[in-house]
């Protein structure tokens, strides 16, 4: 089969859940679970200058919502209320579904960054014992306090544990979340605070048969490929993070099964592979201000692939060599990206600030700064601030302040 890049592009928006239009009522918790059965994951990300990564697309599909719905989800559990999300390393550091954790820790995907701390790990077990135990009777408990603990005389500290370098007791909690032997029970001011997994995850979850590598690598995949619509392999590979060889493996299985169709997209370089299930809407029409690590454009190559839109995070480079700005969000306008906003949450002042912004080649700018305005409205009473004030910076600056007016 070969397609077009519109309807690629169209394919794509729908499985990402911008097809349909966001809920007018209060939004619930089934609001969230449903959006998540798109997206598969939220990632995680120290950034606060806006808003943390992990609540925007929510808010992108749904519009505002109470943030404390993705706080309970992740880091609370009752018998009515059953922690539904857990965090680990996906993409990159994530928020999924409690049911993925036995293909994640399977053995499918790449071992990350974390497993340079293995020699460590092997050359000191006894610290491994004494993280272990400090957790089991602190936790959940944050890394500072660990090393607190662990790392130096005159404190109180768990009976039978032996004093350890500080940055040793960081990178042997980093690694036991890395293996599984820990994960987040709860998050502080965005502090991750460790606890044994056994205490975080259901029964049903941790009691479960071990996953083959090959098997979970297929559900991976699977995973992704229901989130992207219509992927090429690397992209698929991507979501998760997996191995190359693993990904080619289970894609070509999942072909073989027809759970995976290839499709050629006219100008895209690679072969693509569309999901059965996905549906490709005559229309899109969609407004959301996207973070950088949305999943509709975090991977940057894609998103320039998908919409022609060039997007690159420029919080390291140097402000005066900055093009766009610290904290720079894309505008999706129906089914393209429209313009470029910096965004900052100024807090102490009770605005949401736009330094600058920029409206795409051949963008319509009229209804581009409406339709930006009454968006950046929303976020802003989302976020619980008094209004938008817009800075100079731009060729959409003018014309949406003069919106917002």
């Amino acid at each position: 089969m070969v397609i077009g890049p519109a309807v690629a592009r169209r394919t794509v928006l729908a499985a990402q859940g911008f097809a349909e239009a966001r809920p007018t009522g209060a939004i619930t918790r089934r609001h969230v679970v449903r959006t998540l059965g798109r997206t598969r994951l939220l990632q995680l990300d120290s950034v606060n200058v806006a808003v943390r990564a992990h609540y925007m697309p929510l808010f992108s599909r749904l519009g505002g919502y109470d943030r404390a719905l993705v706080d309970d989800a992740a880091w609370a559990h009752s018998a009515r209320r059953p922690r539904l999300l857990v965090e680990y390393w996906a993409h990159e550091a994530s928020l999924l579904p409690v049911a993925d954790w036995p293909l994640l820790l399977s053995g499918a995907k790449r071992r990350g960054w974390w497993r340079n701390y293995s020699v460590l790990a092997e050359r000191e077990p006894g610290l491994v014992d004494d993280v272990l135990a400090a957790v089991k009777e602190l936790g959940p408990v944050g890394a500072g306090t660990l090393e607190s603990v662990l790392g130096g005389p005159g404190r109180p500290r768990p009976p039978g544990v032996s004093w350890w370098e500080r940055s040793d007791v960081k990178r042997i909690c980093e690694w036991l979340f890395g293996t599984g032997e820990l994960t987040t029970g709860r998050r502080v001011n965005f502090q991750r605070l460790y606890d044994l997994t056994e205490r975080v995850l259901p029964p049903e979850v941790l009691g479960a048969a071990p996953v083959d590598p090959e098997k979970a690598a297929r559900g991976l995949i699977a995973r992704a490929a229901s989130a992207l619509g219509i992927a090429t392999e690397p992209d698929l590979r991507d979501y998760y993070r997996l191995g190359p060889a693993r990904s080619r493996q289970a894609v070509a299985e999942l072909v073989e099964a027809g759970e995976l169709e290839p499709v050629t997209v006219r100008g895209w370089r690679h072969p693509a592979y569309r999901c059965p299930a996905a549906r490709t809407p005559r229309r899109i029409c969609a407004r959301a201000l996207l973070c950088p690590f949305d999943p509709l454009v975090w991977d940057r190559d894609r998103t320039e692939r998908l919409f022609g839109f060039r997007y690159r995070v420029e919080i390291y480079v140097p402000e005066p060599q900055r093009e766009y700005g610290y904290y720079v969000f894309p505008f999706l306008l129906d089914d393209a990206l429209v313009a470029r906003v910096d965004l900052k949450a100024d807090r102490a002042a009770g605005v949401l600030r736009v330094p600058g912004a920029f409206a795409e080649p051949h963008a319509d700018v009229a209804r581009v700064a409406a339709e930006l305005a009454a968006e950046l409205r929303l976020m802003a009473g989302w976020l619980e601030l008094d209004g938008v004030v817009v800075g100079e910076r731009g060729d959409l600056a003018a014309p949406l302040a003069a919106a917002l007016r």
